[in-house]
């Protein structure tokens, strides 16, 4: 698989425009990425933009803390899929897995895999905040409830995908759920470092700057 295929090209948070979404979805077109991810509020937007390419949508849900209740998640996706959103990133309760409330924990995951109808679920576990033990135990929860993806970061957290972290996951999950590392992706050195590790989708913001780096570091290689 080409690079650029591994990457989600994102442009999240509270002061985005309709002309940056617009922009983010040229640059994936002309770079071919998998998708784009976006708020829950410029899905629709983005789906017409989308239109007669193969980029697909992907929205947040529970975004950027993941302390909504595990029914507005629920809700909020499916209203995401209704608006033409082909994946979801979903926030993990860091709260509840820290609490050792692993019941919370399976029950927001299973209700967002649930409203999303087959649609490939990404629980974003928050790496950052968490020990070695909780990654682990986290991974785990997402494979029990049936999630697509384990994800590193929001990339609004104080620190993004680790390599160390997409190991640990890979270990974990072995083989059960893909993994996407997500935060602090920046260059072709770092998503390459990723893949290695084990991740299968990107997310970053500097989708276009990494495939440059791709074509000044060596053109003819696929990943």
């Amino acid at each position: 698989m080409k690079l650029n295929q591994y990457i989600d090209h994102t442009k999240l948070g509270p002061t985005v425009s309709k002309q940056e979404v617009k922009r983010l979805v040229e640059e994936a077109r002309k770079y071919e990425f998998f998708s784009v991810c976006v708020n829950t509020t410029f899905v629709k937007y983005a789906k017409e933009l989308v239109k007669g390419s193969s980029v697909k949508i992907a929205t947040v849900i529970g975004f950027p803390h993941g302390t909504h209740t595990p029914a507005v998640k629920a809700f909020e996706t499916a209203e995401a899929i209704k608006d033409g959103a082909d994946e979801i990133d979903m926030v993990l309760n860091v709260n509840a897995l820290k609490d050792k409330d692993y019941d919370l924990v399976l029950e927001d995951i299973k209700g967002v895999v649930k409203a999303a109808n087959g649609n490939v679920v990404k629980v974003i576990i928050e790496t950052c905040y968490l020990t070695k033990e909780e990654i682990v135990k986290a991974s785990e929860l997402c494979v029990k409830a049936k999630a697509h993806f384990v994800k590193t970061s929001t990339g609004f957290g104080p620190g993004g995908a680790k390599v160390e972290d997409v190991e640990l996951i890979e270990e974990t999950v072995k083989g059960k759920a893909e993994i996407k590392a997500s935060g602090g992706i920046r260059s072709y050195d770092d998503a390459i470092a990723m893949i290695e590790a084990g991740a299968t989708r990107l997310g970053a913001s500097k989708g276009v700057e990494i495939m440059e780096g791709e074509k000044i570091d060596d053109s003819n290689t696929s990943y």
